[in-house]
């Protein structure tokens, strides 16, 4: 019998708000006498207001009625508990109806398992099944099952769904379409790809694919990382779309589902015999798509299909479709698979191919679609191509997606374009997580601008951005000491450097931040750099004591910054009481603690203990570097031996060493004091310049009276060039000091600009370029502002260029003429003369 709708209209009309849902049984079906559906009301208005004493006695009354009671009646208060959920109240529902022997019904067996899976109660809700299949007899409904594998997905219980799986199978229950994509969600929580590929093959045998079974598959495969299958999928899935047989409509609610009727049906097509497989990396797969005619051929159908498709550009089939290609996109930008994004928009012609087609279907990409593609792409052609993106995203009003330009602004801050980075960081709104943040942080650390890094700071704190530790670590490498490069730490600079140190870790325990090694060791660096020897030794402790407490070492990178910053400090003997007990306490050094302690070794002059050394590297595994011998000859020239020192740059040489401008000028340096040779009286010298004026080179008159060596010091220069080891500003120093000291100002000046040459390049080709580029605006130039420009070349990380750059403008400013052929210098061809049997007197 059906009811008017004028009925429905008037009862509708005489309840209030709160009554409604006392009349919601007539639409419902619930067809019970009126008093049964009156307690009924009672006893969920009582479960409303909390009064479960009252429904429970109301509950009570209700089956000690007088009247016959079927499972019918007790349809509205289950499915409240199920809404609700109220698992308790449902199994005191149940007892009731055990009690008064009331057989369930389909209807109110699935409302009891909805309420206590809902609730939460997976172990009750899988006895409870049990219990109706051995005592009752109860014929197996599958949304019954399919409603307690979804809340094990939900609550990720594995242990219960393969309970229910098995009780399934014992009940030779089938599946439909709703327990796949249970079973699908399942598998990807469980990361188990191979239980996602089975469930396909499985699929395929009962059911033939439509747009919304694609969808979930690919939703999986992305999830899964088999982009592989998740491509191909998509491919089967845009051929299905064009073929426009699809099942696919919107709920009430908005929510897609497929309209095609449950019915399993195999499908057979060729993908009943596909084996969907991973195993072809990235650039395979495009490749294949690239060869393959038939894909070649299927994107011209497309072409031909628009005006056909045109009917059905507002079918939901199109909001699927955009939306398993934005999965895939989105896959491949995790999987940093820029190549198969390029040939995914090329399937679908978002970008590259058939522009006219999508924008006619409707699939016109979104900012989600936009997201996707532009963190694949970014990955290998960078940033520009994603500023492109942009522009294009932009020509399309389309805003872009925070994640996106959080994407790009860590792909700038790679590549130090602090500008455009921050940029993008100043337009995100809301941004989870601190990553992009740290990526500029770190750039502005490579690029010494703190200024900056305070700025993107306060952005973090405007958006309510917690940092994590690698923003504390980034922070202690920035701000923990005061002095600039190239300076010495002072009283004031370490008042500044211990407020900083403290302002950081008072952050660090507001937010819960604890210390890693590496935040550690950049804190340890930064006391070291400014000499504050004491809080160091201090901060150590702490480290100790930290690290010990959360059963991890403190590993040997620590100790060799606390090591290395008291050497540097010369506090030699200190250093040795730490590395005694740091190997004491079971700590293995490692290359890096031995060359440091050779190091040491030169401090105290003790070569002996520097082998010794040595021996003890060689015993654990560590072979000699260019580092150990530079090292060792530190201390045999603590003793003017240079002749051995000379032997180990030859042994270092031998071995295959590469040999670097440090092991030279540690040589240079000895070699241009001024004590090198030691007469105890200055009368003896004058005596020796007089008896030798008529018979000596003027330059050992001034090595004698200069008591340099700069046979020693035009030998390793000549080694450096043939060696193509460039020398350094430090190089310049040495060389131009020791002729200065000699007397000798213009073979200093020659040698400086020789040098200064060298510096740029060997090469005299590369040199006449840069004499094109520096000599007018830089060397030669009578502009006021020609040094602050080359300061600024400084700044921009070229040293060596900048300090070449202002001892050429000095010697012109000088008078002396700058020749940028450095090899065809008379200094330069006689220490290549004198090369070989200098080589032979050493």
């Amino acid at each position: 019998m059906r009811i008017p709708l004028r009925s429905i209209a008037d009862t509708l009309c005489r309840f209030k708000s709160g009554e409604l849902e006392r009349v919601s049984n007539v639409f419902l079906g619930y067809r019970g006498e009126p008093l049964t559906k009156s307690i009924q009301v009672q006893i969920v208005d009582a479960l409303r207001l909390g009064e479960r004493s009252r429904a429970s006695s109301l509950l009570l009354d209700f089956g000690n009625g007088n009247q016959s009671l079927k499972a019918n009646d007790f349809v509205y208060i289950l499915n409240y508990c199920a809404r609700s959920p109220d698992p308790l109240f449902v199994m005191e529902t149940w007892r009731l109806m055990e009690e008064k022997e009331i057989d369930l019904n389909n209807t109110s067996y699935l409302l009891m398992v909805r309420a206590l899976c809902r609730g939460g109660y997976l172990e009750e809700a899988c006895k409870f099944m049990k219990f109706l299949r051995e005592n009752h007899g109860t014929y197996p409904l599958l949304p019954v099952y399919n409603c307690f594998l979804g809340a094990c997905a939900k609550m990720k219980s594995i242990t219960h769904a393969n309970q229910c799986l098995d009780l399934m199978e014992l009940q030779r229950v089938g599946k439909n379409e709703i327990t796949y994509s249970v079973l699908l969600k399942l598998a990807v929580w469980q990361q188990d790809l191979s239980a996602a590929r089975e469930i396909w093959e499985d699929y395929i045998k009962h059911y033939s694919l439509n747009i919304i079974s694609l969808r979930r598959f690919i939703w999986s495969f992305t999830r899964l990382k088999d982009l592989k299958s998740a491509y191909e999928t998509l491919q089967h899935m845009v051929a299905l779309a064009i073929s426009a047989k699809h099942f696919a409509s919107r709920t009430d609610e908005g929510r897609l589902y497929s309209s095609r009727l449950d019915i399993p049906i195999p499908s057979k097509s060729e993908l009943g015999s596909q084996n969907v497989q991973s195993g072809e990396n990235e650039q395979s797969l495009a490749f294949k798509f690239d060869t393959d005619s038939s894909n070649i051929e299927r994107s011209k159908s497309i072409s031909a299909t628009v005006g056909m498709l045109n009917n059905y550009k507002n079918l939901p089939v199109m909001e699927v479709l955009r939306l398993s290609i934005n999965d895939v996109l989105h896959a491949c930008a995790q999987a940093r698979a820029y190549g198969l994004a390029e040939q995914l928009m090329m399937l679908v012609g978002l970008f590259l191919y058939h522009k006219l087609l999508m924008q006619n279907l409707g699939l016109q990409p979104s900012s989600h679609t936009y997201d996707g593609f532009v963190r694949a792409i970014i990955q290998r052609r960078g940033f520009g191509a994603g500023m492109e993106m942009l522009k294009l995203m932009e020509e399309r009003n389309l805003k872009p997606h925070d994640s996106t330009l959080a994407a790009l602004s860590v792909q700038c801050s790679k590549a130090l374009e602090l500008d455009l980075a921050e940029a993008l960081l100043e337009q995100v709104c809301e941004c989870p997580y601190p990553y992009p943040f740290n990526a500029f942080l770190e750039a502005c650390d490579n690029m010494d601008q703190p200024k900056r890094a305070l700025q993107i700071l306060a952005k973090m704190r405007q958006l309510k951005l917690q940092p994590d530790i690698r923003t504390y670590e980034l922070l202690f490498s920035m701000f923990g000491n005061v002095n600039a490069p190239y300076e010495e730490g002072n009283r004031l600079s370490h008042v500044d450097s211990r407020k900083r140190i403290n302002a950081i870790e008072m952050d660090m325990a507001k937010n819960g931040v604890q210390h890693s090694h590496l935040s550690m060791k950049n804190l340890l660096k930064a006391l070291g750099a400014e000499g504050m020897t004491i809080e160091l030794l201090q901060y150590l402790h702490v480290a100790e004591n930290l690290f010990c407490h959360t059963n991890t070492k403190l590993g040997a990178p620590i100790y060799n910054v606390v090591l290395h910053s008291l050497v540097e400090a010369n506090e030699s003997h200190m250093a040795i009481q730490i590395f005694k007990k740091m190997t004491s306490s079971g700590f293995q050094p490692n290359a890096a603690t031995y060359n440091i302690m050779v190091d040491c070794c030169s401090y105290i002059k003790c070569f002996k203990s520097g082998c010794a050394l040595v021996s003890m590297m060689v015993r654990h595994g560590f072979y000699p570097e260019t580092r150990t011998y530079t090292a060792l000859m530190k201390i045999l020239l603590e003793y003017e031996n240079f002749d051995e020192a000379l032997s180990l740059l030859d042994q270092a040489s031998l071995e295959g060493h590469q040999l670097d401008v440090l092991m030279y000028n540690t040589i240079l340096k000895k070699a241009s004091e001024k004590d090198v040779l030691t007469h105890s009286n200055t009368n003896t010298v004058k005596i020796v310049y007089v008896i030798m004026q008529e018979f000596i080179l003027l330059s050992d008159i001034a090595c004698c009276i200069s008591k340099v060596r700069i046979d020693i010091i035009e030998f390793i220069i000549e080694r450096m060039h043939q060696d193509k080891v460039q020398p350094d500003p430090v190089t310049c120093n040495y060389v131009f000091s020791a002729y200065v000291d000699g007397g000798f100002h213009n073979t200093a000046m020659e040698a400086l600009q020789v040098l200064s040459m060298w510096m740029i390049s060997y090469e005299d080709m590369t040199l006449e370029e840069k004499k094109i580029e520096f000599e007018k605006d830089f060397v030669s130039s009578e502009d006021l502002q020609a040094e602050s420009k080359i300061l600024q070349v400084f700044k921009d990380y070229n040293e060596h260029l900048a300090a070449a750059l202002l001892n050429l403008r000095w010697c012109a400013i000088l008078g002396f003429p700058v020749s940028w052929s450095p090899n065809q210098s008379q200094w330069t061809t006689r220490l290549s003369t004198n090369y070989d049997s200098t080589r032979t007197v050493l």
